[in-house]
């Protein structure tokens, strides 16, 4: 994990983004609010009133949380062992900041590289059940009908194929946005997997390459409301990406943590003003066979604030086999990990609730 200093990317999705949720929720809580407001504790014991309130109807917590809730719905209550415990949190320890303006330099590249060696880390009409297109969906939690224990999370996910598809499906509150967001980062992207290609000595990214490493792209546009009792749950549980690279736009709010390489310790990543937080994914530790590590990481509930982030999935294309690259087996390494098909190993990841780093043993051999 690394932070990258990136001034040029200018972006208005936070606001898009609240705008958002505040339309959404405009259309769905106003008759809920009054005859539900006395016994909203009560109401959502039941499982199936919260599931159709948050899920079917689309309010997800961010509608839950405009309620006025006082105590978090027993859905939402994590078992003590994933919860964040404040006692293994690491004060020291620092993200490495790299400025990308001067990018060529040797040093910037071994920072890269070094960086990546070493962390181990709408409405309801764009649901699951009512999109037009699985590239455009809103969604709650990670993956409600699989996970024990709900997240506090909703989020609006945009899957890039092309610029005449993203006029026609997206939603217009935030389609130019992201895709001024998209095109601002891909320059940042390319320079990044040239450098840690060359950290692999891969010396040339070919057209064949490129889109191994960045084929398809993903947006998401997140949001943890306030939460009532955040210290019971979180705002997403420990996993990897299954990306190559995530580039992440946070706002001043903070929360996310990351995994120490050994033990249970987590580091803090604070928000840097004019800077990307990069992550590397489990396609790029597969890639590299194992050579770059894929960040463990996790979300924190706030009680206080509402938090907004934009994270960008840099990926294979699903039909890509993905393993470690041909350079790397014919220097005389081992390989570690089996040829798999990128959409399988995507799927795995979805069908499960977070795991921490399981998923990359789908591609262990």
């Amino acid at each position: 994990m690394l932070y990258i200093n990136s001034h040029s990317i200018e972006t208005k999705l936070h606001h898009c983004l609240l705008f958002f949720g505040k339309h959404r929720l405009a259309l769905s809580t106003d008759n809920f609010r009054k005859p539900m407001a006395p016994t909203l504790a009560e109401h959502f014991q039941d499982s199936s009133a919260l599931r159709e309130f948050v899920i079917n109807q689309g309010n997800g917590v961010k509608g839950l949380s405009e309620l006025g809730l006082t105590a978090l719905p027993k859905q939402y209550i994590q078992p003590l062992e994933e919860r964040t415990c404040m006692t293994n949190i690491v004060l020291q320890e620092s993200i490495p900041i790299i400025d990308m303006s001067n990018w060529e330099d040797p040093q910037v590249a071994k920072s890269i590289c070094d960086a990546a060696s070493k962390w181990a880390e709408v409405k309801n009409k764009y649901s699951k059940e009512h999109s037009s297109s699985n590239n455009v969906r809103f969604g709650t939690s990670f993956t409600p009908q699989a996970e024990k224990a709900l997240e506090w999370k909703d989020y609006l996910s945009l899957f890039y194929v092309s610029e005449e598809e993203a006029s026609a499906l997206w939603p217009s509150i935030c389609r130019e946005q992201v895709l001024d967001y998209m095109k601002k980062s891909e320059v940042v992207i390319k320079q990044l997997l040239q450098v840690l290609m060359k950290g692999l000595n891969v010396d040339e990214i070919d057209e064949t390459k490129e889109s191994l490493l960045m084929g398809s792209m993903r947006t998401n546009l997140n949001y943890y409301p306030k939460c009532p009792n955040p210290e019971l749950t979180v705002g997403v549980g420990r996993h990897s990406d299954v990306s190559t690279l995530t580039i992440l736009l946070q706002d001043e709010i903070g929360g996310l943590f990351v995994r120490e390489n050994e033990g249970d310790n987590w580091i803090h990543v604070p928000p840097v003003k004019g800077s990307l937080v990069i992550n590397v994914g489990d396609a790029l530790q597969i890639l590299s066979n194992g050579r770059y590590r894929s960040v463990e990481h996790r979300v924190v509930a706030n009680g206080s604030n509402n938090r907004i982030s934009v994270p960008i999935f840099v990926n294979p294309r699903p039909a890509d086999m993905i393993g470690p690259l041909p350079e790397l087996i014919a220097s005389g390494e081992k390989p570690i990990y089996k040829q798999v098909l990128y959409s399988d190993y995507v799927k795995h990841f979805f069908r499960k609730a977070h795991d921490g780093k399981k998923t990359v043993g789908f591609a262990e051999l």
